[in-house]
């Protein structure tokens, strides 16, 4: 059974940081993984995306300068590290693993995989 589990989650004032983690299980992604969130009446919104070596990274225009985006094959894991958060930020955030091209890294429907999610609230 795969499996996708984020933790680090949780409530920050705004200019803190949180660091998410995501640790996959039941088979290893050899194609994009990445990171989403959905705030509250909105629709689930691509975050960042990492390719399989880590070596290429894309970030949704609002997060850039400001998150990271990491992953450790041999530990089928991956980071988001969230710098300088902002209210607009609140939302609950997936990791997702995907096996299509990166090409479709930014389409939910491009991620077959999903963990349950982790709440981020930011206060002003």
């Amino acid at each position: 059974q795969v499996q996708l589990v984020e933790s680090g989650g949780g409530w920050v004032q705004a200019g803190g940081s949180l660091r998410l983690s995501c640790a996959a299980s039941g088979r290893t992604f050899s194609r994009p993984m990445g990171w989403f969130r959905q705030a509250p009446g909105k629709e689930r919104e691509f975050v960042a995306a990492v390719s399989w070596s880590g070596g290429t990274t894309d970030y949704l225009d609002s997060v850039k300068g400001r998150f990271t985006i990491s992953r450790d094959n041999a530990k089928n894991s991956m980071v988001l590290q969230m710098n300088s958060l902002k209210p607009e930020d609140t939302a609950v955030y997936y990791c997702a693993g995907s096996d299509r091209p990166w090409v479709a890294r930014r389409s939910t429907d491009s991620y077959d995989y999903w963990g349950q999610g982790t709440q981020v609230t930011v206060s002003s």
